[in-house]
């Protein structure tokens, strides 16, 4: 967990430049890009040897009052804020192979509710525990709708987006969805670096996607939040739809996906043809 901690600051570190914190820069003297070691350790009022040592791993204490210094010198965000804490707070676990996650009645049921909108589950990994009707198609109609109800066969949402071509396609602007689903891995990252599925996971997209690589190792964290996107249909063509978040109470580390479009617009109309069963037809083939 100290490497992590590690990486994390130092990938900070690279993004500020010393003007954006209100240093004197001399570009013909600098060999980094972001800020110096020693820049950042005056800005958080701690010695260059002990912030050395945090980011090199040879130090875990940092107390409150040290990482507060250390998130406002970064200028990090609330959610920043929060991954750093967990990263310098936690202690190296052994990793464990979880069970595949579970699916309850209640939220089963809550998934059917949803008759009008397209909605899916999704895990703390982003496999798909389950989907509707109409969110299947929307989104992943080229894949076996009865593959969440399998545990070894459940699609999984950061994999179809970097290693599949349909659901790369299927985003107009693919590499702000990209963003926003490796900002979300690295917090539940941070939260379970026990969780060895997870880990595999995150290994496997490393090593067969040089995309998800790259963003992977920026380390931004973003939580999965509400957002606008638009995409490219190979049946109903483009069309804007708004993903909604809804964090499940009983299972907090899943959520709801619902996806809807404004009323009297020309996407929800096509989001209506994609809910006939001709078109249903069509993409089942």
């Amino acid at each position: 967990m100290a490497g992590q901690l590690g990486e994390f600051l130092h990938a900070r570190r690279a993004r500020l430049r010393p003007e954006d914190v209100g240093l004197q820069s001399f570009p013909q003297r600098r060999r980094v890009s972001g800020l110096r070691r020693e820049e950042l350790a005056q800005l958080a009022g701690v010695s260059v040897s002990y912030y050395t040592r945090l980011e090199q791993g040879q130090s875990v204490n940092a107390s409150d009052a040290v990482l507060d210094a250390l998130a406002a010198a970064l200028r990090l965000d609330e959610h920043e804020r929060t991954h750093l804490r967990e990263l310098a707070t936690q202690r190296p676990r052994p990793q464990r192979t979880p069970a595949p996650e579970r699916l309850s009645p209640l939220t089963r049921d809550l998934l059917r509710s949803f008759e009008t909108a397209p909605a899916l589950v999704l895990g703390r990994r982003t496999d798909v525990l389950a989907w509707n009707t109409l969110g299947h198609a929307l989104l992943a109609g080229h894949i076996d709708a009865t593959a969440p109800d399998r545990p070894a066969d459940r699609p999984n949402l950061a994999r179809l987006l970097f290693l599949d071509p349909h659901t790369r396609d299927l985003y107009v602007d693919w590499q702000r969805k990209a963003r926003a689903v490796v900002g979300n891995l690295r917090l539940v990252a941070g939260r379970h670096p026990e969780d060895a599925r997870l880990a595999s996971l995150i290994g496997e997209l490393s090593m067969k996607s040089p995309a998800f690589a790259t963003l992977w190792s920026d380390h931004r964290v973003t939580p999965c939040e509400a957002d606008e996107y638009e995409l490219r249909h190979p049946l109903v063509g483009t069309l804007t739809v708004a993903q909604h978040i809804l964090i499940v109470a009983r299972s907090p580390e899943q959520s709801v996906v619902v996806v809807t479009t404004a009323s009297g617009s020309r996407s929800e109309n096509a989001l209506t043809l994609l809910a006939r069963p001709t078109a249903q037809a069509t993409a089942d083939r």
